[in-house]
């Protein structure tokens, strides 16, 4: 792509506003919920659970298509629809009546949207082998940064205007960010059109051995998100819980979850480039054992000032987590299949989105919001054995010979990729 770096910035600063949008509104979702008359505390946190699961349940569902349908039509229109639906979704969630109409947006928002598989599928297409690794690093400072910035301001927004105003700011962010790649990147040609040497007797099987390569790392994608994940949902009920009262508790959150977007920022930036010269494994292993041990003091806590340096430290080891892992797959993903692969990553995630909060919800309705966070802990020292599976597998399949030789073969380099398609 002519001017990359150019069209990146824009994709790095719309997807900067995007997350941005979204976080501006939705972690105060606990709160509005309880503003729309649900008030039983268990009824509040099965409720919160379904909100939070309602989304990846349908993301799960659609991410292949989206994901395939980029690989046909272009990466570009794939952002717009993303944007440009979250906008529609997030307006009509600020003016719903009903916990269960809001549920029923938060599955639209699933199945239109996803805005941050979107760019992940165009940056891992079009940046450089050598640079996908800070490429990639960089996108996810993006939307810790954007979500830094949300959180700060919809927290502060929401205690004085309201749950429903929120909402209609956050739907003009995600807008802003839909003109920024209308008008700052460049039309795509349809990549169906795109005059490519075919040879059919190489296709199909260069499309299976490439899923097959990463169908382990997809594995513990899952795994992974699920883990990452677990607490989430609780956690506004946890700070809810410390505070002690519905009334300001938005601004703590905000500022809690500030905190923790600074740390995944700093962990995008820090950790994507050593992914490019460090095993992305490696380095999973260590974010995991370390988020583990800081897991535990936020179970503990009686103060939210001791939230903070434990969550600081949670975030940054999650983020690492998040994105050497899709450093690892742009790694091992050939750039044609680069939309479907991702597609299926976006599935892979948004699996363990949906068990994260309906697991942790059942915990915290049956014995409390703390045990979740004992519980989390364990399940990140689980993530260690996987990770070195994972690695152990893919090693594995990607030294099985080629299905059919070939000039498709013959022209794939030594790193998995295959050399971008002639415009």
């Amino acid at each position: 792509m002519r001017n990359w770096k150019r069209t990146y910035n824009v994709i790095w600063m719309a997807q900067f506003l995007s997350i941005l949008g979204f976080a501006f509104a939705l972690p105060f979702a606990p709160y509005y919920i309880q503003e729309l008359g649900v008030t039983d505390p268990a009824a509040v946190k099965i409720w919160v659970a379904l909100f939070a699961a309602a989304t990846p349940l349908t993301l799960a569902l659609s991410s292949p298509l989206w994901g395939a349908a980029s690989d046909r039509f272009g990466y570009r229109i794939m952002m717009l629809r993303a944007n440009f639906c979250a906008v529609g979704v997030l307006g009509m969630m600020g003016l719903v009546r009903s916990v269960e109409a809001l549920i029923v947006l938060r599955l639209l928002q699933g199945a239109l949207t996803g805005t941050l598989t979107a760019s992940q599928i165009m940056v891992a297409a079009y940046a450089p082998p050598e640079q996908s690794g800070r490429a990639l690093g960089s996108l996810n400072a993006a939307v810790f940064s954007g979500a830094m910035c949300g959180a700060a301001l919809g927290g502060l927004s929401s205690a004085l205007l309201g749950y429903r105003v929120v909402f209609a700011i956050a739907a003009a962010a995600v807008l802003c960010s839909g003109l920024l790649i209308l008008f700052g990147t460049p039309r795509e040609e349809p990549h169906a059109s795109r005059k490519e040497p075919a040879s059919p007797d190489a296709t199909a099987p260069t499309s299976q051995r490439a899923f097959m390569k990463v169908l382990p790392l997809l594995g513990l994608m899952t795994g992974a998100s699920f883990v990452r994940q677990f607490d989430m949902a609780m956690m506004p009920l946890l700070v809810q819980e410390i505070h002690g009262s519905l009334k300001g508790v938005s601004l703590y959150t905000g500022a809690l979850l500030a905190v923790s977007s600074v740390a995944g920022l700093l962990a995008g930036i820090l950790l994507g480039r050593l992914a490019d010269r460090v095993a992305p494994a490696t380095i999973a292993v260590y974010v995991a054992l370390a988020a583990g041990i800081f897991m535990i003091p936020q179970g503990q806590a009686t103060a939210i000032w001791m939230l903070y340096p434990a969550r600081f430290g949670m975030m940054f080891c999650t983020g690492g987590l998040e994105s050497v892992s899709q450093i690892w797959l742009a790694k091992a993903t050939p750039r044609q299949f680069k939309g479907i692969l991702f597609g299926w990553a976006g599935t892979a995630r948004a699996v363990g989105w949906v068990g994260a909060p309906l697991v942790s919800g059942v915990i915290g309705a049956s014995f409390g919001i703390r045990p979740v966070y004992y519980v989390g802990a364990i399940l990140f020292v689980l993530l260690v054995p996987l990770i070195v599976y994972t690695r152990r597998r893919t090693k594995m399949i990607a030294a099985i010979p080629p299905l059919s030789p070939g000039k498709a073969c013959a022209d794939q380099r030594d790193d998995g990729a295959v050399p971008a398609p002639r415009a």
